[in-house]
C-alpha cells in the first residue's frame, strides 16, 4: 500500500503547478501558510526534492541604457532624494521592452506600474514602437486607476517619452513627467525589473510568440494574475491587489 500524501504536500505539489513552477519556497510557504498549513522552508525543499520538480529561476536583471540621444526634451528626474511612497498612485514606473515572434519580428510592451503596491496599473502591445505605444498604455493607466494631480510618472529618457502627444496627457492630468538621468540605468530599475519576471514567466516553455495579438492575450491573462494571485516578496508575500487594500484598510 503506499504511503498517504499529507494534506500538506498534496496543496504544495497543487499550488507549485498552479503557479506554473515559478514559485520558490518563500513563496509556497506563503500560499500554504494562508490555506492554513502551518509549514517552513526546509519541509517544503524536501517535498520538492522527491519529485524532483524545479522552480524556473528569472533571468537577472541586466541594466541597460536606453538610447536617448535624440535631441528630445527630457524632464528632471523627481525620485531623486525623495522618501518612497506610502500610497498608491503616488509614484509610478515605466519602460519598453521587446518581445520575440516566430517570424522573426518584434512586438513591443509598453506598461506603467505602481511603485508602492507594484500592481501593473497599464499596459499595451502593438507590432511597432511608436508614441501611440506608451500614450495608449499610460491612458488605459489614468481610466483604471484615476489618480489625484502631482502623481509622478517616471521613465527612462527613450523618445517615445519625450513625444509632444504623452507630455500632452500628462500636463492635461496635471502628473509629474520625470526622467531617469542619462547613462544611470538604476534610477529605472523597478520598471526594468519587471521584465525579467513577465519575459520567464509568459514565455515558459517557448522561445516566443506566434503573432502580436497572442502576446496581447497571453499578457492580459498574465497581468491580471500578476496583479491578483502572484505574491510579491516586496509586500511581505502578498499580492499587490491584496497588499493595496490591506493598506487602504490600515490607512482609513
Amino acid at each position: 500500500m503506499c504511503p498517504r500524501v499529507p494534506s500538506w504536500e498534496s496543496a504544495l505539489y497543487h499550488v507549485f503547478f498552479q503557479h506554473k513552477r515559478c514559485y520558490g519556497t518563500r513563496r509556497l510557504r506563503a500560499e500554504l501558510h494562508a490555506q492554513g498549513h502551518r509549514v517552513g522552508r526546509h519541509r517544503i525543499r524536501q517535498a520538492l526534492r522527491r519529485r524532483e520538480p524545479v522552480a524556473v529561476q528569472p533571468r537577472a536583471f541586466i541594466p541597460r541604457t536606453t538610447q536617448s540621444e535624440h535631441g528630445s526634451r527630457v524632464a528632471a528626474n523627481h525620485l531623486l532624494n525623495q522618501s518612497a511612497p506610502t500610497a498608491a498612485d503616488q509614484v509610478w514606473v515605466g519602460d519598453i521592452t521587446y518581445l520575440p515572434l516566430r517570424n522573426g519580428c518584434w512586438a513591443y510592451l509598453a506598461a506603467f506600474q505602481d511603485v508602492y503596491t507594484k500592481r501593473v496599473v497599464g499596459w499595451q502591445v502593438l507590432g511597432t514602437m511608436p508614441e501611440e505605444l506608451v500614450v495608449s498604455a499610460l491612458r488605459r493607466a489614468l481610466l483604471s486607476r484615476q489618480p489625484t494631480p502631482g502623481l509622478i510618472v517616471h521613465s527612462d529618457r527613450g523618445g517615445q517619452y519625450c513625444s509632444k502627444a504623452y507630455r500632452r496627457l500628462l500636463t492635461e492630468r496635471h502628473l509629474v513627467r520625470s526622467m531617469s538621468r542619462r547613462g544611470e540605468c538604476y534610477d529605472n530599475a523597478q520598471a526594468e525589473s519587471l521584465w525579467s519576471r513577465v519575459k520567464t514567466e509568459v514565455l515558459l516553455g517557448r522561445s516566443a510568440f506566434a503573432s502580436v495579438a497572442e502576446a496581447q492575450a497571453e499578457l492580459a491573462t498574465y497581468f491580471t494574475y500578476y496583479n491578483h494571485q502572484r505574491r510579491h516578496s516586496a509586500l511581505g508575500y502578498e499580492c499587490p491587489h491584496r497588499f493595496e487594500q490591506q493598506a487602504f484598510l490600515t490607512n482609513v
